[in-house]
């Protein structure tokens, strides 16, 4: 019993900073474990891909794709990205390993079902036996699309999330893929899923398939070095998002949990010295890492958040982080109260002493504030009678299915009238 007491007093200090008496450390502990009715209900859960991790691994791309039998994959980013020097770099280390590769650019930051065809066209007209997604989360989406549909005449929209997923024929199988993160935020490059704009309706849809899985997910954080301060902030408040929305979504999945609590206590830590230190490799690793861990949560689902942000970007093209961060404070006004427990949780892993739902809202706040994230919609240009017609449309987002608290039209239109106004 004594070593026992001894584990969890050393855990405790390690894990939160404090010295806990033993009648404090059951008061500790009847906060780490929720007793939850779900308990003992049957769950499936699955873990990703195997992930490389590491400064300067981006050089081990071509051998990888000769472990795994690639010989002339598609090279998949976005339009911000294909002149920056990682796509040359990435180009010359499959060269040297004898890899011949494609280059398809033609991604928007929030990408349309017309882009992934064109994907689609210049893959069959390659001769491509693979996709290589390079860059943020659009290339992740983009690449991932694309290999939807790259061996199959099935229609992209018949992979809505919502729909059962279609059959996939032995000599139909999706080609390998293998994704690169260059942005700590989207946490894209472990799962299934990519959301895509549909361009007839305006809006903004989860595609997926179960058996669409990278074969290798590349974490390289020198390839996140230089990256403009705005677009680490906005990248970085995404996946902070990712963690907490991820962390609230009702059910009992202790595996996700446990990465977005992980996910966000690096994130935390390290979200403002990484924009004010873009040098720092330290920074850029623990972003990296952080948002993969809260990607990799969000199997479990996501919130109101998402669903808001996903037809605010597919309508007016704003950046999806930085939408995600200006939402962020409105949403969880709305959720929290009633999920004290989540937030104690939360407020822990974030190393927060008042661990309060009013504490943890304005140290969000506070947070959003360091890293120059504005405080409304309106200054993103989003008009104020757009909020009824986006609300419409986000209460379909699959997002809003997990959301921890449900929320009708009118209580969603009310969520973005006040993101527009003032979010925080």
């Amino acid at each position: 019993m004594r070593l026992l007491w001894l584990g969890v007093w050393v855990y405790s200090y390690v894990r939160f900073g404090v010295y806990l008496r033993p009648y404090e450390m059951m008061t500790k502990l009847d906060l780490m474990i929720d007793d939850t009715d779900e308990i003992l209900d049957p769950q499936d859960w699955s873990f990703p891909v195997p992930i490389k991790y590491g400064p300067g691994r981006l050089a081990e791309v071509g051998s990888q794709c000769l472990l795994l039998d690639i010989q002339n994959p598609l090279i998949v980013t976005d339009r911000g990205s294909y002149k920056l020097p990682f796509i040359e770099q990435l180009q010359g280390y499959l060269t040297n390993s004898g890899i011949r590769a494609g280059l398809f650019y033609n991604v928007s930051p929030n990408p349309k079902d017309t882009e992934i065809d064109a994907g689609r066209t210049m893959f069959l007209s390659g001769g491509h036996d693979a996709i290589i997604a390079i860059g943020g989360g659009s290339a992740m989406d983009g690449g991932k699309s694309i290999c939807l549909i790259a061996n199959n005449d099935i229609d992209l929209w018949a992979f809505e999330y919502r729909k059962p997923a279609p059959e996939i024929k032995p000599n139909q199988a999706f080609p390998k893929l293998i994704t690169i993160p260059t942005t700590a935020g989207t946490g894209a490059e472990t799962e299934s899923t990519a959301m895509v704009t549909e361009v007839a309706k305006g809006m903004k849809f989860c595609i997926w398939h179960p058996d669409l899985k990278p074969s290798l997910a590349l974490l390289d954080p020198e390839l996140l070095l230089n990256l403009p301060a705005h677009l680490t902030a906005w990248t970085g408040a995404d996946a902070m998002t990712h963690a907490i929305e991820a962390y609230l979504v009702p059910g009992f999945n202790p595996l996700c949990d446990g990465l977005a609590l992980e996910g966000l206590a690096l994130v935390s830590k390290w979200l403002k010295t990484s924009v004010t230190e873009s040098q720092n490799i330290k920074a850029r690793g623990a972003m990296l890492v952080g948002s993969c861990l809260a990607g990799i949560a969000f199997l479990k689902g996501l919130g109101l958040v998402h669903a808001i942000s996903h037809m605010v970007g597919a309508e007016y093209d704003t950046q999806h982080g930085l939408t995600n961060a200006v939402v962020l404070p409105v949403v969880l006004r709305f959720n929290l109260p009633g999920q004290e427990f989540k937030v104690q949780r939360m407020a822990q892993a974030m190393g927060l002493e008042d661990t309060s739902t009013q504490s943890f809202i304005r140290h969000i706040e506070r947070v959003l504030d360091d890293i120059n994230i504005p405080n409304s919609l309106s200054s993103m240009d989003i008009p104020l009678d757009s909020a009824q017609r986006l609300a419409e449309k986000a209460i379909l987002d699959s997002a809003a299915d997990t959301n921890p608290r449900s929320a009708s039209v009118p209580e969603i239109r009310t969520l973005i009238e006040e993101a527009i106004l003032k979010g925080r």
